[in-house]
């Protein structure tokens, strides 16, 4: 895709020249290792939402340890705590439209049932949706300001209905009930139009719009294809939605309501994951899944044409968002060697404000390594994109230690992203290979439904080939490399122990699945709607297929397992249950295998609060400079960090 200009040969050698020289200095210039305090010392902020006069912002951080609300003025200074929990993450959903009430969400610290909150004016935070065991959603603010929207499975734990909420006195009333599992997607500001979703597999959904006036359910798409609802326009008259009908990636369309006429409105070379209106209609914000990273235009909703943006040079723009006159928007900007910061521009003046400041001080944002992306050929010759940290401190001459790393779904991606945990362990000399393998999204259809109903085996062998890749680099040591995932990452990693027991000498596994079975009959009840595609990709538990599911189920063949593995779980994770980290923890144990358990009771599925990630990524970066970076030697199963684990249990 890149194209490289050669100039004459004597430009060239000094050019060449010129970059050992500044490689040579780098490799001289000694790498500070940070503790893992330090790393989680950094800041994570979200959301930014404007308040009805311009003069804040309402966002979240997790500066307090978890995740709670503040404002920060527009132009920058100091933040402002709304909430002060000290066990449950609080996120900031949005400013009510013409006051300072603010609207919140929160579950029960991890368990996945969030609720709506309303601060309001006097400080007092209310529960408006406060049905024991429901979920509830915010899809946005009415045309008139004087109502709010959101969906809920109060009436049936299985489906959403959609809601109106009157913002004066909280009461609500349904506006569409679903009894089929169609998902919603979408509503036209005239509320005549709701756009719908049905499931089919993984890849492929029925999109239909259903007309309030005249009852009439129509379906856009002609063919089984990916599709997605996007935005209706603000005068009601055109819906937009992305497709890859006849396409391997996702292109933008409109589709006319009066005269039911669709039409191609843009097409990139890779995935349109998003696209949607500002406030007034006068801006389209675009977003491309262009090789693992966020690529964004702002276009001018007239012409289609992008506006400029400020430059950040090596850094991206990763999220936007106008204030409701359009006259502000913010924007979130990093990369993979930095997390991102919330900076405000004003289009009309274009003075910009950066907000944040996220990266610890102590650290030196020239001792974190930015990701490449490399691609390689795995053992059926498809190519597998994978994105690589390289220590700054390895050489041919100072090989390190590697680990695979494999990502969640299945069907995820990892992407080029900041992660305090990769960088963590990349400063402390293992070299992170992040494979996205066959089924992961972002790089065509095709490649995403490689993997249906094939779990643990073809992706399994990418992921062995990745491992293959890393032991070819002059600056990897090929006989210390493991594998480290989390969800299905995590049954990756123990599908790697149990069915390639000698390819990997060492196994991370946060939270995945251990026997599928189990996992495919537990799903939550507010899955329903995409139930059946789950089944389609990996399997019906209540069919034949619980023989195939049986065998792909590293709980099942733990007698297989002979290198050192460390499991991580959250109590009250509802998706992956903690009866599979304890049953692998137990089988793996009967072979006298070096096997940790960290177990922390107050996490869901991943861990939020920040005494939990540092006790987290320091327990694994300790078990891997014990059984990875040294020399691996034979060790019973009644270790030192057995005994540890075994503590901390008590």
């Amino acid at each position: 895709m890149q194209t490289k200009i050669l100039g004459l040969c004597i430009a060239v050698l000094m050019f060449s020249c010129k970059e050992d020289s500044k490689d040579n200095a780098i490799a001289k210039r000694e790498i500070k290792q940070y503790t893992i305090e330090q790393f989680m010392d950094n800041e994570a902020v979200g959301g930014g939402s404007f308040s009805s006069d311009n003069s804040k912002l309402l966002l979240s951080s997790n500066r307090s340890g978890i995740y709670n609300v503040y404002t920060i003025p527009t132009k920058g200074g100091e933040m402002t705590a709304i909430t002060q929990s000290d066990s449950t993450s609080i996120s900031a959903r949005s400013y009510f439209p013409n006051d300072n009430r603010m609207l919140l969400s929160a579950d029960g610290n991890g368990d996945e049932i969030d609720h709506l909150f309303v601060r309001e004016l006097d400080g007092t935070i209310k529960d408006i949706t406060p049905d024991k065991g429901a979920k509830a959603s915010f899809y946005g603010w009415a045309e008139d300001d004087e109502h709010l929207y959101f969906g809920s499975n109060k009436r049936n734990p299985r489906y959403f209905d959609v809601y109106k909420m009157s913002i004066d006195d909280y009461t609500s009333e349904m506006i569409y009930q679903d009894d089929t599992g169609l998902s919603f997607s979408g509503m036209s500001n005239d509320e005549n139009y709701f756009a719908l979703t049905k499931s089919l597999n993984t890849n492929d959904s029925d999109l239909s719009l259903y007309n309030v006036k005249t009852k009439e359910m129509t379906k856009i798409n002609k063919n089984q294809s990916g599709n997605s609802s996007q935005d209706f326009s603000k005068d009601n008259s055109t819906f937009y939605y992305t497709t890859d009908d006849g396409a391997e990636f996702s292109y933008l369309m409109s589709y006319n309501l009066e005269t039911k006429v669709a039409t191609k409105v843009l097409e990139k070379s890779w995935d349109i994951s998003g696209a949607g209106f500002t406030s007034q209609g006068t801006y389209m914000v675009v977003y491309v899944n262009d090789d693992g990273k966020n690529a964004i235009d702002v276009l001018d909703a007239k012409t289609m044409t992008p506006i400029e943006l400020p430059d950040f040079g090596d850094k991206s723009i990763t999220s936007v968002r106008f204030n409701d006159d359009e006259s502000w928007m913010r924007m979130y900007v990093g990369g993979s060697n930095s997390p991102s910061d919330l900076y405000t521009y004003n289009l009309e003046t274009k003075e910009q404000h950066k907000l944040t400041n996220v990266l610890n001080e102590a650290i030196d944002a020239e001792d974190l390594v930015t990701a490449k992306v490399v691609r390689y050929e795995s053992f059926d010759g498809t190519v597998i994109p994978a994105i690589y940290y390289l220590p700054k401190q390895a050489s041919a001459e100072n090989k390190v230690p590697a680990m695979v790393w494999v990502h969640g779904g299945p069907g995820g991606q990892t992407r080029q992203g900041f992660s305090s945990l990769i960088q963590y362990m990349v400063n402390h000399g293992y070299a992170i290979l992040a494979v996205n393998n066959r089924g992961s999204s972002g790089y065509g259809k095709t490649f995403y439904q490689m993997d249906d109903l094939n779990h643990g085996e073809k992706d399994l062998q990418d992921c062995v080939e990745g491992k293959n890749w890393l032991a070819s680099q002059t600056e990897i040591d090929g006989e210390k490399i493991g594998i480290i995932g989390g969800s299905y990452g995590g049954y990756m990693t123990m599908a790697a122990l149990t069915y390639t027991p000698e390819e990997f000498d060492v196994g991370v596994n946060l939270f995945g699945v251990t026997n599928w079975m189990r996992t495919l009959k537990s799903i939550p009840p507010y899955w329903e709607s995409f139930r059946e595609s789950l089944y389609l990709e990996l399997g019906d538990p209540f069919s034949a297929d619980s023989v195939r599911l049986k065998r792909i189920s590293p709980l099942f063949h733990t007698d297989k397992v002979t290198k050192p593995l460390i499991v991580l779980q959250g109590a009250k994770d509802p998706r992956v249950l903690q009866v599979e980290s304890d049953e692998i923890v137990a089988g793996v144990r009967k072979n006298g295998v070096p096997v940790e358990y960290v177990l922390f009771e107050d996490e869901g599925h991943g861990f939020v609060k920040k005494e939990n990630q540092i006790e987290s990524y320091s327990r694994i970066l300790k078990f891997l400079d014990e059984h990875l970076k040294k020399e691996n030697q034979p060790v019973d199963g009644e270790t030192e960090s057995t005994e540890i684990e075994a503590e901390k249990a008590n």
